[in-house]
């Protein structure tokens, strides 16, 4: 079928892009697979997380169809584009249908997007994360792709304002060679490996981003361990 709405989307973020001059820095995408179907396992600390997620696919001219809370798909205006892309709601009371609507397209061929974090981390740290990516690319004979974002934070994030400026922010991405999903091993065995796997592209990511902070006002987007002022991890 047809693909009559993503394409276009997908031009629109890449001319508001352009528009806010942001600099791009990604890596690894030839380890997103030109055919099949995969599970995109990304960090999360941006609302914008699953554009700059499914960037990272296009050199491989594949599609993601994310996993995202049911909220989004009752906007008025994100719901239509969010169903025409193929995008699979979340109910979290009834995750099952979730599940089941994400399997059925991992055996059809697609990548699957998914933030195991579940939510954003305030403090730009990597939170647990849920076993839930492991068990369907498991069930669904398929990797693991693991990804790492650094600088969508401060495009918008929880708590703070959206800066949609001509900033000229950075925004660095690195994609990590795939993490096999062994129907045999333990889901949990398997989402540690793959949190210890985006970790590592974490700091990959923020060794390699081109600008520290311009002041004391300006370290808001910095993990504490970092020497910035983001909220310490919770528990």
């Amino acid at each position: 079928m047809a693909e009559l709405v993503y394409p276009p989307v997908i031009g629109a973020a890449r001319t508001l892009f352009k528009a806010l001059d942001l600099k791009f820095d990604i890596a690894g995408t030839d380890h997103i697979p030109r055919r099949g179907g995969a599970v995109l396992v990304s960090n999360h600390i941006g609302y914008l997380d699953f554009v700059f997620a499914g960037l990272a696919a296009r050199p491989a001219k594949r599609l993601v169809r994310f996993m995202a809370k049911e909220a989004v798909f009752r906007h008025k205006v994100s719901g239509p584009l969010m169903r025409a892309m193929k995008h699979i709601p979340v109910d979290r009371a009834q995750g099952m249908h979730a599940y089941k609507h994400a399997l059925s397209a991992l055996r059809s061929g697609e990548i699957i997007g998914v933030f195991p974090e579940a939510t954003i981390s305030e403090s730009f740290t990597l939170k647990n994360f849920k076993s839930g990516a492991a068990r369907l690319a498991q069930e669904a004979g398929v990797p693991l792709l693991p990804v790492a974002l650094w600088g969508t934070q401060r495009l918008w994030t929880k708590g703070h304002k959206r800066d949609l400026g001509r900033n000229h922010f950075p925004i660095t991405i690195r994609v990590g060679e795939p993490v096999a999903a062994d129907p045999d091993e333990q889901a949990e065995k398997i989402t540690d490996r793959l949190r210890t796997r985006v970790q590592d592209l974490l700091e990959a990511a923020q060794r390699a981003y081109p600008v520290r902070a311009k002041g004391p006002d300006d370290t808001w987007w910095i993990p504490a361990h970092l020497g910035g002022t983001a909220p310490a991890p919770s528990a």
